[in-house]
């Protein structure tokens, strides 16, 4: 008979080996502590006159990856090893739908702006 202590550290996903390390609560407080210092570094830069005032989106795009990597590393546990090919595939395919989901609405709201400007039409006299 299984304990529950026993139970919660051997659980592990479909497809994950046993010799592979669980995440800890180390890990998980890593990452949120980097996940809060990034958020905080956002709104630092947005209001305050940290950076020089073009390069305050370019800021923003930085710790928004950061962010991203911090969320994918952490707490999706998303690695470079050849066990992760798969979900690294499936990132891959993720980002590809969102690209071509946005694309394809700013085109169509692009081409819909387009043809919604009035044009002059010279009323016969």
């Amino acid at each position: 008979m299984m304990d529950g202590q026993d139970r919660v550290f051997d659980d592990r996903t479909p497809g994950v080996e046993h010799e592979e390390s669980t995440a800890n609560f180390l890990s998980y407080t890593a990452g949120l502590g980097l996940a809060i210092l990034a958020t905080i570094g956002s709104f630092v830069v947005s209001q305050t006159n940290l950076l020089w005032a073009p390069g305050i989106p370019v800021g923003l795009v930085v710790l928004a990856f950061a962010q991203i990597g911090v969320h994918l590393v952490f707490f999706l546990h998303l690695g470079s090893g050849p066990d992760n090919t798969n979900n690294i595939l499936a990132l891959a395919f993720g980002v590809l739908i969102v690209f071509l989901v946005i694309t394809g609405s700013c085109w169509i709201i692009a081409n819909l702006n387009a043809n919604m400007m009035p044009m002059s039409v010279s009323m016969p006299r």
